[in-house]
């Protein structure tokens, strides 16, 4: 996919961003609430069909939200909204800190460090919860980016209700630190391996804002 400064779909009314790649969820929905709310009018029957439809349309405007971010200083910052679900020692001497994002959070994630994508990968998998262990085999697609810091690895997973990852850049990209780089629909989880020698500055258990909370610690 190659790279594109198109910028997101805008509901003009409400001034909202919205996140590339919610056309296919958001579309029908807005557009059945337009109809009811349309028809409610003149039918009992369009009348019950219009709340639960337009509370569905507007349940799907928060979800798919993509807020502007003044991005934090730092070598390392969240690439994700959602709190830290675990901090886990690798094999190699990198460092695993893995974010949950619930359904209520923004799920534009961002590149944690500015670089070039050195690549892209969809490794499809399972569609268990993702604040479930096993939640590792889910679909997924794995970044990884050349940066000052080396080679960073990140990991956008899917959950139960999640069954599409939408990557924003390709392989070949050079990303600034914060951009927006990709989209996971509902419920999920991203993790980033920092390398060896770069201590963690989070802790289980706290909230993160991608693009403005830090991750590593100097």
């Amino acid at each position: 996919m190659p790279h594109s400064q198109t910028s997101a779909p805008r509901d003009s009314r409400l001034g909202v961003r919205l996140a590339r790649g919610a056309s296919p969820w958001l579309l029908p929905t807005v557009a059945t609430a337009a109809l009811s709310l349309t028809r409610a009018r003149k039918s009992g029957r369009w009348a019950a069909v219009a709340v639960p439809a337009t509370a569905l349309a507007a349940g799907m405007l928060w979800f798919f939200r993509d807020p502007e971010r003044e991005i934090a200083q730092g070598r390392v910052i969240s690439p994700a909204d959602g709190v830290v679900q675990s901090i886990m020692p690798w094999k190699d001497g990198r460092t695993r800190v893995a974010i949950f994002m619930s359904p209520l959070n923004v799920h534009v994630n961002r590149a944690p460090l500015a670089g070039t994508v050195t690549s892209v990968e969809h490794i499809p998998g399972g569609f268990v919860p993702a604040f479930n262990k096993e939640s590792e085999n889910n679909e997924r697609v794995v970044w990884h980016f050349d940066t000052e810091l080396g080679d960073i690895e990140m990991v956008q997973i899917a959950g139960a209700v999640a069954r599409r990852i939408v990557p924003y850049l390709s392989a070949g990209t050079k990303v600034e630190q914060g951009e927006r780089i990709g989209l996971i629909r509902f419920g999920s989880r991203v993790d980033i391996y920092l390398p060896e020698g770069v201590e963690v500055a989070v802790e289980v258990g706290q909230a993160t804002t991608a693009g403005v909370t830090r991750i590593d610690r100097d």
